[in-house]
């Protein structure tokens, strides 16, 4: 017995606006994960820090995010799905608003990072699950295809938008919207119908959500600190809290990593006991034996892998090669979040009525990969705007063909009382796939660019041998500002021929690193294809 059931056929207006409510929260959530990345330059001059500050509060949003969605959907469990909607807008727009009068980066972390991402972490569970326990069959094909058209396309427009507030106002209003939007979200929830699972008494299993959450953000920590710390060798000293921790020459990533995998291996085997005394755990492991469900899990992390990892290397040919600025960057990405966003619903309503979701999972699988190649072939060092609208297109439809379909496959392969711990789960492999994507592809990226201007450098006929080492240094110093569009700066007397030659090689460089780069993205849209074999043929499992 659930409070899901519907007894009643509703109006076509009380069916529907619940799904724009949830589109609309899921919205400002994604849209947070990208709109400072375009704006880092004002919050470096206005909070008086620097970018590795910075990086930290984007990054400790995306670890809250991936540390605390699973007990986020296992509240909603619990306690309601519609009330921790509702809890997170609010916590939501407080962090928001915290974030928004920030003058320091600790205030900055404390607000966007924290309350905010602690907010999203009880919303964004609660968006998909309500979406599965309220509509069922074709009507919840239909309620995915908007969902997922709006995953798709919020990611884009995050540069957009941050990128015009930032230009036009201040990157302050970024978080000011959130407040706003998060009253009509509470105010929307009206017409939400409460689900909560009635079947067993509302308990929380308070030590697997400690270890679940130390678990992920020890072992996601390392992934997203890979590109400054070093995959195995220490670039660097890790510094925790004002004090140097060494571990000889190794450095602190394997160390998350392998810390954080012992920690999620005691979380299982507590979730193993906790089940065999009849209590309700965090997790119910039974989930992971659900062959669909597992499939469509795995999928999911695998694609946000090749999209977060070529969101990573798009924006930085624009800026570093092209020399965009951040709202244009954030432009170039529209044709991929409108197709997104027409697919999706349009998958739902019309293409999945004579095709089976297994096989528009593949098609968009096949496409998302189409689509990177094609990006990848246009990434020359001349090459226009415009140029990348094919591939973009390509890849917006793939997102909208399969993203709502595969997250519809994999919780219709699960129970409606599962829902939010399901999604919870899900959720947490996509920001996991993501967090992957940026340090996998990001640090391959880093690596090729600063391999490809030394050796640009050395092959060069017009840079004199005797400066060669020492200009060298200099340019491969900066490669980790690539990423937010700055270029190869040299000392003011260096004769403005070599600085020509220097601007040519750092524009070489950049757009060969992004093409190989993009290889790994491909690499990994090859396995997802090649994983969705394992996916049910059932053309509704609803």
């Amino acid at each position: 017995m659930n409070s899901c059931d519907v007894k009643t056929k509703p109006s076509f207006w009380r069916k529907w606006a619940p799904v724009f409510v949830m589109a609309l929260g899921l919205a400002i959530i994604i849209i947070d994960t990208t709109l400072l990345n375009v704006s880092i330059k004002y919050l470096i001059a206005d909070l008086k820090t620097d970018i590795q500050s910075i990086q930290w509060v984007i990054t400790a949003y995306a670890l809250t995010l991936a540390a605390l969605t699973i007990t986020g959907g296992r509240l909603g469990d619990i306690w309601g799905r519609k009330k921790m909607f509702v809890v997170g807008a609010a916590i939501f727009a407080i962090g928001s608003f915290i974030a928004s009068i920030s003058h320091n980066v600790g205030t900055m972390i404390a607000g966007e990072s924290i309350i905010e991402g602690i907010g999203a972490a009880l919303m964004m569970p609660a968006t998909l699950s309500l979406l599965v326990s309220s509509y069922q069959g074709r009507d919840r094909a239909i309620a995915m295809g908007v969902w997922g058209g709006v995953a798709g396309a919020s990611s884009a427009v995050g540069p957009i938008l941050g990128g015009f507030l930032t230009t036009n106002y201040s990157w302050r209003w970024g978080f000011r919207i959130n407040i706003i939007v998060a009253i009509i979200l509470i105010v929307g929830s009206i017409i939400i119908k409460e689900c909560k699972d009635e079947k067993d008494k509302p308990t929380l299993d308070i030590f697997g959500m400690i270890l679940s959450s130390l678990g992920l953000l020890s072992f996601v920590f390392g992934i997203t600190e890979s590109s400054r710390y070093g995959w195995w060798r220490a670039k660097e000293i890790f510094v925790a809290f004002g004090h140097n921790i060494s571990f000889g020459d190794i450095s602190v990533v394997p160390v998350a990593m392998i810390l954080g995998a012992l920690i999620l291996a005691a979380f299982l085997l507590w979730e193993n006991y906790v089940s065999s005394k009849g209590k309700t755990p965090l997790v119910s492991l039974k989930l992971f034996k659900n062959t669909p469900f597992t499939s469509g899990v795995a999928n999911t992390a695998i694609m946000s892998i090749g999209q977060a990892g070529m969101i990573f290397a798009a924006p930085i040919f624009f800026q570093a090669v092209r020399g965009l600025d951040a709202y244009h960057t954030g432009l170039a990405f529209l044709p991929q979040s409108l197709a997104a966003f027409i697919f999706a619903p349009l998958t739902a309503i019309v293409f999945s009525k004579k095709i089976s979701s297994k096989r528009l999972i593949q098609i968009g699988l096949l496409l998302f990969t189409l689509g990177l190649i094609v990006l990848r072939s246009e990434l020359k060092i001349d090459a226009e705007v415009h140029d990348f609208m094919p591939g973009l297109i390509i890849f917006g439809i793939a997102i909208g063909v399969s993203m709502a379909e595969l997250s519809n496959l994999t919780l219709s392969a699960v129970n409606v009382n599962e829902a939010g711990e399901a999604s919870g789960i899900n959720n947490t492999f996509r920001q996991i796939g993501s967090t992957l994507g940026s340090a996998i592809i990001g640090a391959a990226l880093l690596t090729a660019l600063t391999s490809n201007l030394s050796n640009g450098i050395d092959n060069s006929t017009i840079i004199p041998a005797q400066a060669k080492e020492k200009i060298s240094q200099a340019v491969s110093s900066q490669t980790t500002n690539v990423e937010f569009g700055g270029g190869a700066q040299v000392s003011a007397n260096t004769p403005p021929v070599i600085i020509d030659e220097i601007t040519r090689i750092s524009h070489q460089a950049t757009t060969d690193a992004s093409r190989e780069a993009l290889l790994y993205a491909i690499g990994f849209a090859i396995l997802g294809l090649i994983l969705s074999v394992r996916l049910p043929e059932n053309k509704d499992l609803s």
